[in-house]
């Protein structure tokens, strides 16, 4: 029997070969099926996050509209920076721009999607 890691990599590389080029509609089926409630809005919120930090928000805000953890908030960061970062060309393909360096920025992040409109007025 293989253990759990051949298990996970081999099965995760043949999804992921089935899905190559598969309507992104019938991939979002198959999210749906795959994961629990709570484990989709896990991995939402690991996705969202990252586009956070691309974006330059600080981490500590994220973490709270998010409710997760500055650790997984950490993690995600620290996936940015990696040398040929697979999070980085995932979302290049999504269409969001990431800069070549992620660090703490102290100038004025962008609007997040994230935000209230209300919290948005209030700033104003």
């Amino acid at each position: 029997m293989a253990n759990d890691n051949e298990i996970v990599s081999i099965n995760i590389a043949e999804m992921s070969s089935a899905l190559s080029g598969a309507d992104p509609k019938l991939i979002e089926d198959f999210l749906y099926c795959l994961f629990t409630p709570s484990e989709a809005d896990e991995i939402a919120k690991r996705w969202a996050l990252v586009k956070e930090i691309a974006s330059g928000r600080p981490q500590r805000e994220i973490a709270k509209d998010l409710g997760l953890s500055l650790c997984k908030i950490t993690r995600g960061s620290r996936e940015l920076k990696k040398e040929g970062s697979a999070w980085k060309r995932v979302l290049a393909r999504a269409g969001v721009e990431v800069p070549d360096s992620i660090s703490k920025r102290r100038t004025a992040p962008k609007a997040s999607p994230l935000a209230s409109p209300s919290a948005e007025k209030a700033a104003v």
